[in-house]
């Protein structure tokens, strides 16, 4: 963070940090008065799962907060929004300081209004476009500020079986969970699929959701802005449309991430109720964001008509029923695909009579990082120094193999290795009208290794 530029000294200065009980978040560490704030807020919402926190509205125009919420801000990179404005112009601009400031009196005076949020579209592995709505890199500080005093409030009711975009948790976490499940003989899973989940939300539901935590008028108006805010869209013809919608949270805003995960921590709850197929068909539930299973010895007909017809019923959501399934692990061959990895049981490989759970990347997982790099690596970048080239390979190799760490990748990791040589000796022979030889003696393996290529 220190390395981050503002143009002026009092917001060169990062958070003041004491060494001591620092909350950590994207690897930085959070201002001590704040960590403490977050702390206490978790404490009390967890000593009293009933209590409704009604003065917080000053906590989030604190200084202090607002400056933490513009450095993830900053750290994240976004794209700016309808403005047009990012960080480095804000920083080349009036400064940090000065636009924090300014920030802060519109918040104390409640002057602030949210401006529209900006709709681009991103390709889906299954080909078809996700929307994101992108709010401006004014109304992103505010979510994230108040994002900072809400998130250890909600933090203390959810539950264990949610592990999307929750401090602490992660997909790997979630894997770990369905895992145990199996092993306890849930063999049968209802694999869900909601349909357009954070484009469905509906709001009055969604804010009573919050009201069972916030009181604070102040606040509730800020989130209900933020989901009233209109979405401008420019299509190819250069045409710009506003809209509004009574449903639905931008999934690209900073705030969308908690209210989506506390709309859907009513669904777990309703769930573990003692009316609730959690306990009559001893079903287990495992959750990242919104996509969940359901884990059960038996997948009855009312527990799957359970399900449909509280998300669709109560909830106001949509199953997509052309990729929503019952999959019977127990079954040869039948496997389950979650978060990116493919679970299936496989023949022992040593021999013995019993069958293993074989946990290994996804089909589509192994797609997407192909055509990641045939990009890469594709024709139209010969222009690009050589080196440079094979860092971006090596950021996205990295990060795959990270992830993707989990379970048994060997056989996947082997395959892309060889995937990925391939398509890096191709293009070094297209690079010029010469054909490309590597040095006398040395082979292309090597000589992309002295390159600084790192293969999985």
């Amino acid at each position: 963070m220190e390395e981050i530029p503002t143009t002026d000294d009092a917001a060169g200065k990062r958070p003041n940090a004491s060494p001591d009980h620092r909350e950590v978040k994207r690897g930085e560490p959070l201002p001590p008065k704040l960590s403490q704030l977050r702390q206490k807020l978790g404490q009390k919402a967890k000593q009293e799962p009933h209590f409704r926190f009604y003065a917080l509205y000053d906590r989030v125009y604190r200084f202090d907060v607002l400056l933490a919420a513009w450095w993830l801000v900053w750290k994240n990179k976004g794209a700016a929004g309808v403005d047009g404005q990012s960080c480095q112009d804000i920083i080349d601009g009036p400064g940090a300081t000065s636009f924090l400031k300014e920030l802060q009196e519109e918040l104390r005076s409640q002057r602030y209004q949210p401006q529209a949020v900006k709709r681009v579209y991103i390709p889906k592995p299954d080909g078809k476009l996700r929307p994101l709505g992108i709010p401006t890199v004014k109304d992103r500080i505010v979510q994230q500020a108040v994002l900072l005093i809400l998130e250890p409030i909600f933090e203390a009711d959810f539950l264990d079986t949610s592990f999307g975009f929750r401090p602490g948790k992660n997909a790997h976490q979630a894997m770990a969970a369905l895992q145990g499940h199996l092993r306890m003989g849930l063999r049968e899973v209802y694999d869900a699929d909601l349909q357009a989940y954070f484009d469905t939300i509906p709001h009055d539901q969604l804010l009573a959701a919050v009201c069972m935590r916030v009181a604070d008028r102040s606040v509730l108006k800020l989130i209900r802005m933020w989901l009233a805010a209109p979405i401008v869209e420019r299509d190819d013809s250069g045409r710009t449309t506003h809209r509004r919608s009574k449903q639905g949270t931008p999934q690209g805003g900073v705030i969308s991430p908690l209210l989506a995960n506390i709309y859907l921590h009513w669904f777990e709850v309703r769930f573990q109720r003692p009316d609730g197929p959690g306990t009559w068909a001893k079903a287990e539930l495992v959750r990242y964001a919104d996509d969940f299973v359901i884990l059960a010895r038996y997948q009855s007909q009312r527990l799957i008509d359970w399900v449909e017809r509280t998300l669709e019923g109560r909830f106001k959501l949509r199953i997509n029923r052309n990729k929503t399934r019952v999959v019977q692990l127990t079954q040869p061959g039948a496997s389950l695909d979650f978060l990116g990895f493919t679970l299936r049981y496989d023949r022992d490989r040593f021999g013995r009579s019993q069958r293993y759970l074989n946990v290994f990347p996804s089909k589509k997982a192994q797609a997407r990082l192909r055509a990641k790099i045939r990009f890469l690596t594709s024709g139209h970048r010969c222009f690009q120094p050589i080196r440079e080239m094979i860092a971006e390979v090596n950021r996205v190799l990295r990060g795959w193999k990270t992830y993707f760490a989990y379970g048994y990748p060997r056989v996947a990791f082997r395959k892309l290795h060889w995937f990925v040589y391939d398509r890096m000796v191709r293009h070094l022979r297209r690079r010029s009208q010469r054909p490309f030889r590597p040095p006398v003696g040395v082979s292309y393996y090597a000589h992309l290794q002295t390159l600084g290529l790192q293969l999985l």
